[in-house]
């Protein structure tokens, strides 16, 4: 009896399953997209799990968000403390900064959803981060990824404002100097700063209405735009494909990987359980922003040793490596020292990154699509800069705790700001040259490779005293990932016609990114089989899907 019990409780199960997947697909598109999902390939290297844990951590930062916004009151409204954190007793704090102890001290399970929910959102912008450097590394921007790349840098521009909102909720003393900064930079914008800060801040510095404007913008106007550009992000992935490294049976024109269902399902499953344990494990292990130590917020008063989370700490730096410049115009003071390095700098720096894929296919003249990812090392230029890039933030990130630095390593801080000033200049040079050197020092041991094989690290000696290494000869699957590259060659100006000065830096750039090269021993054979493998696909004809 329990036997036929339990085949009909299935039987029902099956059936309603059945029932309500045919009224779905009668009112939506669900047989479509779960065929077009359900065959989709999904990548099987680890480089590409990057996506995932900046993806898994948003969802955490969501789950966490949605508790914390139960219990916090974004208000300004003060009032004397008499809540349980006994030190505080007698202070007068805004409601933003009460609830935020009362959700430390006096909610079950507040203070670790707390520091789950803080630990993650450093890990968000961080794994975007790291995400993007591996699509520049790798060349996946290029067409047809483009507009995924766009997505991506918004994202992360995105991500940095949601987390400097985040920060700046408590109404502590530490977050309290980060928004007193905040207003300086928007103050410094040029003939507007003064209006713009007063209509932010509702009036003086540090006004009634910023912590409840902050807070709309954090629960409510940037996720809604995180979640329609990731949902845009994952649509645009599934629809261009995956890329791929190369090896043996992979090309330009497919896209090669595990099936969504049951591996890939499996996999990011046990990938999500994996990032939200750790997540868990930090925050109840590792305390972070203890934000009863610091006190509410005083306007007269700033926090020692104040540091800003790593995404903003490279605005602080630059600000303290800018000269004291400073302008006098029709009675309009304009702060240089401040408008230069955290308004113009950020400005010019996300515009690069924006234009930068339509920057190396206007140098290179390529408008072929492109599925295979690119080894960094045959990239030597693109390597460099991205290398020089890193260098150039770390030099920023540096600065801004030059006071800490200073203090630990017994030197002035006046002496430990030059360092970093011309270090800011040097440092992303010499980063660029080294990286360089080593792309092409690595282009010439896989031409080693491919002409003399591996090296064994055994040497032996011959009846004459002569000592030779022992090599042997590399696998077929070695070989095709070597030779299988795409490097440009670089453009020449053409023998007759006019020379535009559009032409000529076409040029000079096309032969300063791809100039520096080592050709690899290839037979005419291989050589086709390369030409075949990287060429792109064919434009669909009519008819064909």
């Amino acid at each position: 009896m329990l036997q036929q019990r339990k085949a009909q409780l299935k039987a029902k199960a099956e059936d309603a399953a059945i029932r309500g997947f045919t009224a779905a697909d009668g009112r939506l598109p669900v047989t479509e997209l779960a065929r077009q999902l359900l065959r989709k390939a999904y990548p099987d290297h680890w480089s590409f799990l990057l996506g995932e844990i900046a993806l898994y951590s948003f969802v955490v930062l969501l789950l966490t968000g949605t508790y914390l916004t139960l219990f916090f009151d974004p208000s300004m409204m003060e009032s004397t403390y008499t809540g349980p954190y006994a030190p505080l007793h007698g202070e007068r704090m805004t409601q933003a900064y009460t609830t935020t102890l009362n959700i430390s001290f006096a909610v079950r399970g507040g203070l670790l959803i707390r520091q789950i929910h803080h630990w993650a959102a450093l890990v968000f912008p961080a794994a975007i981060a790291v995400h993007m450097l591996r699509i520049l590394f790798t060349g996946a921007f290029r067409k047809p990824r483009e507009a995924n790349w766009i997505v991506g840098v918004s994202l992360f521009v995105l991500a940095l404002l949601e987390g400097f909102a985040g920060y700046s909720l408590p109404d502590d003393l530490l977050s309290g100097t980060g928004l007193r900064t905040a207003g300086t930079i928007v103050g410094s914008i040029p003939f507007v700063g003064t209006n713009l800060e007063m209509f932010v801040f509702g009036g003086e510095f540090p006004g009634k209405i910023i912590i409840p404007r902050l807070y709309i913008v954090h629960v409510l106007l940037v996720p809604g735009l995180l979640v329609a550009l990731i949902t845009a992000h994952l649509i645009l992935i599934v629809y261009l494909k995956h890329t791929h490294w190369a090896a043996q049976g992979r090309t330009n024109r497919n896209a090669v990987g595990l099936p969504m269902f049951p591996q890939f399902t499996a996999k990011t499953t046990g990938f999500f359980l994996m990032i939200f344990g750790i997540l868990t494990l930090m925050g109840a292990l590792a305390q972070i922003n203890p934000v009863w130590n610091y006190g509410p917020y005083r306007a007269d008063q700033v926090s020692g040793d104040a540091q800003p989370d790593w995404y903003v700490g490279f605005l602080e730096g630059a600000m303290r490596l800018m000269p004291p410049w400073e302008t006098v115009i029709a009675g309009h003071t304009i702060m240089w020292n401040v408008f230069i390095p955290a308004v113009a700098l950020p400005g010019v720096v996300f515009t690069v990154l924006f234009l930068y894929p339509f920057f190396e296919k206007w140098v290179t003249g390529d408008r072929n699509e492109h599925h295979l990812c690119d080894r960094p090392r045959n990239r030597p230029a693109r390597t460099g800069l991205g290398v020089a890039a890193i260098v150039f933030y770390a030099v920023l990130l540096t600065a801004g705790g030059n006071d800490v630095i200073a203090l630990s390593f017994r030197v002035s801080v006046n002496t430990m700001t030059w360092i970093l000033r011309i270090a800011l200049v040097v440092a992303p040079l010499v980063a660029f040259a080294v990286a360089k050197r080593l792309c092409l020092a690595l282009q010439m041991r896989d031409r080693g490779r491919l002409t003399k094989g591996e090296e064994t690290g055994q040497v032996t000696q011959s009846p004459y005293g002569g000592l030779q290494e022992g090599r042997r000869g590399i696998t077929k699957a070695t070989r095709h990932r070597l030779l299988v590259r795409e490097v440009p060659m670089p453009l020449e100006l053409p023998a007759e016609g006019p020379l535009s000065r559009r032409l000529r830096l076409k040029t000079t750039l096309s032969s300063w990114y791809y100039g520096d090269r080592v050709d690899l021993p290839a037979t005419q054979e291989q050589k086709s089989a390369i030409a075949e493998r990287t060429a792109p696909p064919e434009p669909l004809g009519e008819g064909q899907e």
